[in-house]
């Protein structure tokens, strides 16, 4: 609904073959044309958009270490698709629209810099820091006021896993709920990792994917496990994560250009090649 007036404006679907006028209007009447033709765009939902919209801000990160003017726009895009398609189908329910979000975030940046646009002097971006947690606790009261309880990990950000599993470890250990030293989180890593294989052992695949679900908490208390490690080490569990997968890709990279250079595709590899060719990428590593 229109903050102003109380008033839902679900965006008119765009006629015809729309130009890329660079509007916002005309971004939003797209998005409504989308929602009423296309199949896939139809049938989404907030919650199935989720996973998207974390896939993209990842990529939009992505993007910005690049460096690449066009990749950046590209990903700058998305983002707002994401914001777009939310907006279209909260309108479409008559909750909110695109007018009643950017009201809020101009509402929301004037409260919180205060030293820009009131009378109050604050020194240098440390202070400002201060005065940011000082509005933003008061947010959060005025939240409190409206019903929404307060628990001692609701401070914990939205994030990836990784990331949202080792803040909320560290913000549990603040509270004296952790173990004095590594080895307590070790052999929790090693407890949950038989679990696991106890779940997986002596078990055909029918009987697997009959029970997945427990084999799915399993695994994720095992990645916990491995994250209260990394904590435990002051590592970060997502960094560690991402070099891995970074390392992954040179070497699935290298194995690629290897057969290339022999007149081969991948497709016509078989694994006791790659695997040959993996290891050859180790050795490439360390002589390089």
């Amino acid at each position: 609904m229109s903050i102003s007036d109380n008033k839902t404006t679900v965006p008119k679907p765009v006629q015809g073959t729309p130009d890329a006028t660079g509007e916002l209007a005309d971004l939003l009447a797209l998005m409504a044309r989308l929602r009423t033709d296309c199949p896939w765009d139809k049938k989404q939902t907030n919650h199935s958009l989720i996973p998207y919209a974390i896939e993209e801000a990842y990529e939009l990160g992505e993007a910005v270490q690049s460096d690449d003017d066009e990749d950046i726009k590209g990903e700058l895009g998305d983002v707002l698709l994401q914001v777009i398609f939310h907006c279209q189908m909260y309108a479409e329910q008559g909750r909110f629209d695109m007018s009643d979000v950017i009201s809020t975030l101009q509402k929301k940046l004037i409260r919180r810099h205060p030293h820009v646009f009131e009378a109050e002097t604050l020194k240098d971006d440390a202070a400002v820091k201060v005065r940011w947690d000082e509005i933003k606790l008061e947010e959060q009261q005025a939240r409190e006021a409206r019903g929404k309880s307060k628990r001692r990990l609701d401070q914990v950000k939205a994030g990836s896993a990784l990331m949202q599993a080792q803040d909320v470890q560290k913000q549990a250990s603040k509270l004296g709920f952790d173990w004095e030293g590594i080895a307590g989180a070790v052999d929790k890593l090693d407890e949950e990792i038989a679990e696991l294989k106890h779940e997986l052992t002596d078990k055909s695949t029918a009987e697997v994917k009959a029970n997945i679900r427990e084999v799915e908490k399993e695994l994720g208390d095992c990645m916990f496990a491995l994250v209260n490690v990394a904590r435990k080490l002051n590592l970060d569990a997502e960094a560690a994560t991402l070099t891995c997968v970074h390392k992954f890709k040179s070497r699935f990279g290298y194995i690629e250009e290897q057969l290339e250079l022999s007149g081969k595709r991948i497709e016509d590899s078989d694994i006791t090649e790659m695997d040959a060719l993996w290891e050859a990428a180790k050795r490439h590593e360390r002589s390089s």
